[in-house]
């Protein structure tokens, strides 16, 4: 007979070992992470006005506002995505898998490039269509004010946006994928040797 006193952690270990320890963080993050890209918007407003972008020319307000349109868009394209993968990641191993952590990384992996691509290829390409048609070489400015001041103008960056934010979901989504299958592989193998 086993003493309590040597077993008390068990259902601390299992919870562990069967990957609710790992998976349940994850789906707090990103609903945390999904909330977070419902505020950005209102952050990016709050930030222009502290940087007075309605003192500007009606030219810059006009911009703004229009890429804000933007930007709150892509932020509730976000809130959705970060969202559904919220539900997702709890599918992520299954019972008896050995390997239970690393198909969660893989799932967090994918699902961050994916926001990221979409931001990028979304907000990035919105800021240098309407900074080139609008404001011309002073588009870069914007930026500045904005506190993003990476956000490149000029024809080549209205075709290259679009472009660098899929390349983002389509490296991180084929790097996700191949973690996935070695823990997959793993699994199936050491459940072949287990089984009689």
């Amino acid at each position: 007979m086993e003493s309590k006193f040597l077993t008390f952690i068990r259902p601390y270990l299992s919870y562990i070992d069967d990957g609710h320890f790992f998976r349940k963080p994850f789906s707090w993050l990103y609903s945390l992470l999904a909330v977070v890209n419902l505020l950005l918007p209102l952050y990016v407003f709050y930030q222009a006005s502290q940087n007075r972008i309605f003192d500007m020319s009606a030219k810059f307000v006009i911009v703004f506002l229009l890429l804000w349109v933007i930007v709150a868009f892509t932020g509730w394209v976000s809130f959705q995505l970060w969202w559904d993968r919220r539900s997702k990641i709890n599918m992520s191993s299954t019972a008896g898998d050995e390997f239970v952590a690393t198909p969660v990384f893989s799932h967090f992996i994918q699902t961050l490039g994916e926001w990221f691509g979409t931001y990028i290829g979304l907000v990035g390409f919105g800021f240098a269509l309407l900074a080139t048609i609008i404001l011309g070489d002073e588009g870069r400015y914007l930026g500045l004010i904005l506190g993003i001041p990476y956000l490149n103008t000029g024809w080549m960056a209205v075709i290259t946006m679009p472009i660098i934010g899929f390349l983002i979901i389509v490296v991180s989504r084929f790097l996700s994928e191949q973690i996935r299958a070695l823990a997959s592989i793993a699994n199936n193998t050491k459940k072949q040797q287990t089984s009689p």
